[in-house]
């Protein structure tokens, strides 16, 4: 029993050694990683793996020597039981090897949800020869570890064991604090274990008491857009949220890698809008952050889309004030409402039509949704199919710009395609054909001059910016969080308008209501946005590492939540985020922390109290105050 049990924990030690030469070799052989060459590293990167194995052998040996007194039947149906614990555990650590090459991050309780049929096309997008290797060479080892413990005596391969993960298991911690391990030192397992108690828990138990009241005075500038307040009143609305779209890609807040536009047909449409320069997501991803400007509300850390059912949390959410001033209501959406569960954020929120990629049909599906020209021809059918001249609000969610950057459909990919930032751009281009058709379908209907245009991104997108920083949901540096947002109110300008106060998205519905001459809802968290008020947008992410963060002014503040370190930013001097200033002020860093977490404490007593009824949303949160 004693040879069985150290066959198993170095089968594990040789799984997690491997592991993390495959991940280091892995994110190596895609570019520049900074801080994973240092000796420290090794010791950085196995700490965790250190600890779950002192943790594993020691109940493993208890157990062996218990079961070995209990006879040799149960001695055998214990060893077997470990075994298949260890195999399990084997095959979670190779797995998320390529997945922690790509994400930086193995896989957390809140990513599990995403991996299912309409994430297919993602997921066979990373088997490649380079990935199933890796995790052949982590399974493999594993066995080797364990058959080359079966031949050694024992009392070397226990010395051999100690020596080869004390050093980590001792030092770990002194040299996470000195390297940079791009969240490469982070253990499968332990990941999946701590990040599902988190969740069940909540994040507020790791969140400090603020150290100061809440609340950031204005700072920074703004334009007086009253004026404009009514303007769009009686007319339509096509609300339009493009997936996975950051603002720097588009003409009107930058270009393309390659000086090109990506988005033509959107550009032409925003040649007379209400341009905001900086508008940021309020979650960087697609299910809980269609709740805050769907709702004007902040969706809280460590929190599913069931939490935030109409039956579970009553809230004044878009179609109501809308359907109760006569309008119609629609939601048409490419996806599929079962991804990550968005059917719970908008059933019964009062939409006359919900319709997704399996109520549109198409010619061209994936595993995703289906194709955005055919969900644009079934919004003008729905709108045909109104009494004349009944003014709707109308959602247009496309697809296009989603991982894996092949949104279905025929539609022109004129760009050259090397890299995925370039399959990325053209998906964009392709889905601006869609948007184009379905601008040219109202001008054909002779309603293009009664319909107002809300464009907006629902987050960013990340291609390597930042270390590890990938796709959307793992970061907030700007490529992640900072988002396109337009109005167009036909006849209220006659050029582009730039308002330089910072927004969120969930400003967007308050500052809609304005435009159209509506009365903002007492539990809506957010602000219009044509007052002539600086803002603050606050925000945060949950999929691996909790962090919240927040642009004011210039400044951009992110902060590790259980960690409660910070880093500040000047975006004016250093809009790629490669300077921390926090040393360099640290009362403002000390500041934005104790809002940061006021912010995050609000949300989360706002979110138990809406719960409970709906009379307990409607006061105003501390954060917000000062605005």
């Amino acid at each position: 029993m004693r040879s069985a049990w150290l066959r198993r924990v170095w089968a594990l030690w040789a799984c997690f050694m491997v592991a993390k030469v495959a991940a280091v070799a892995l994110r190596l052989a895609d570019g520049p990683a900074e801080g994973l060459l240092s000796w420290r590293t090794p010791l950085a990167l196995l700490h965790e793996d250190s600890l779950l194995l002192l943790a594993f052998g020691f109940l493993d040996g208890v157990a062996s020597l218990l079961a070995r007194q209990a006879g040799p039947r149960v001695g055998r149906a214990a060893s077997a039981a470990s075994w298949v614990l260890v195999a399990v555990v084997v095959a979670w650590t190779a797995l998320n090897v390529p997945v922690a090459r790509t994400l930086g991050t193995p896989l957390t309780h809140p990513m599990l949800a995403a991996v299912g049929g309409a994430l297919g096309d993602s997921i066979t997008h990373y088997l490649t020869a380079g990935n199933v290797l890796a995790m052949v060479a982590v399974a493999g080892a594993a066995l080797l570890g364990a058959l080359a413990a079966g031949r050694a005596p024992q009392r070397w391969l226990t010395l051999g064991l100690a020596l080869s993960f004390a050093p980590a298991l001792v030092l770990g911690p002194a040299a996470l604090a000195s390297v940079q391990t791009w969240g490469l030192e982070r253990n499968a397992v332990t990941t999946l274990f701590r990040t599902t108690l988190r969740d069940r828990l909540g994040a507020t138990t790791h969140v400090q008491p603020p150290t100061e009241p809440a609340g950031l005075p204005p700072e920074g500038p703004a334009r007086d857009l009253t004026r404009l307040r009514g303007e769009a009143r009686g007319k339509s609305v096509i609300w339009v949220v493009l997936e996975s779209t950051g603002a720097r890609f588009l003409s009107p807040w930058g270009r393309g890698p390659h000086g090109e536009d990506p988005m033509p047909h959107l550009t032409e449409l925003l040649e007379r809008a209400l341009i905001f320069d900086a508008a940021y997501a309020a979650y960087p991803e697609s299910i809980k952050g269609l709740w805050s400007y769907l709702c004007s509300g902040y969706p809280v850390a460590s929190t599913d889309a069931r939490r935030y059912a109409a039956d579970r949390l009553p809230a004044t959410c878009a179609p109501r004030p809308f359907d109760a001033a006569g309008y119609a209501t629609a939601l048409f959406h490419s996806g599929r409402f079962v991804y990550l569960g968005m059917s719970h954020i908008v059933r019964d929120r009062g939409f006359d039509r919900l319709a997704d990629a399996g109520d549109i049909g198409g010619e061209h599906v994936s595993s995703f949704g289906t194709d955005d020209a055919a969900t644009a021809r079934a919004l003008l059918d729905w709108i045909d199919g109104l009494s004349p001249g009944a003014p709707f609000v109308a959602f247009y969610m496309p697809i296009a710009g989603h991982h894996p950057y092949r949104s279905p459909g025929t539609g022109p990919r004129p760009f050259p395609q090397a890299t995925e930032r370039d399959a990325y751009i053209n998906d964009l281009y392709a889905g601006d054909a869609a948007l184009g058709a379905l601008r040219d379908g109202l001008r054909r209907r002779g309603l293009l001059q009664d319909v107002v245009w809300v464009v907006m991104g629902d987050h960013g997108e990340a291609f390597g910016e930042h270390e590890g920083n990938l796709a959307h949901s793992l970061q907030i540096w700007e490529e992640n969080v900072h988002v396109p947002l337009a109005f167009v109110v036909p006849g209220a300008l006659n050029a582009p308008m730039r308002a330089p106060q910072v927004t969120s998205l969930v400003d967007v519905l308050p500052t809609l209501a304005s435009l159209v001459g509506l009365e903002p809802a007492p539990d809506w968290r957010g602000h219009d946005r044509l007052a002539p008020l600086a803002g603050t947008a606050r925000f945060y992410v949950d999929h691996g590492v909790w962090q919240m963060g927040l642009r004011q002014d210039r400044w951009k503040f992110i902060l590790d939540a259980e960690r409660r370190r910070g880093r500040l930013y000047d975006l004016q001097a250093d809009p790629g985020e490669t300077r921390d200033l926090a040393e360099q002020y640290p009362e403002r860093a000390r500041r934005y922390t104790a809002d940061l977490e006021a912010w995050h404490a609000e949300s989360t007593r706002r979110l138990s109290d809406a719960s409970e009824g709906p009379d307990a949303a409607g006061e105003e949160s501390a954060p917000d105050a000062a605005e």
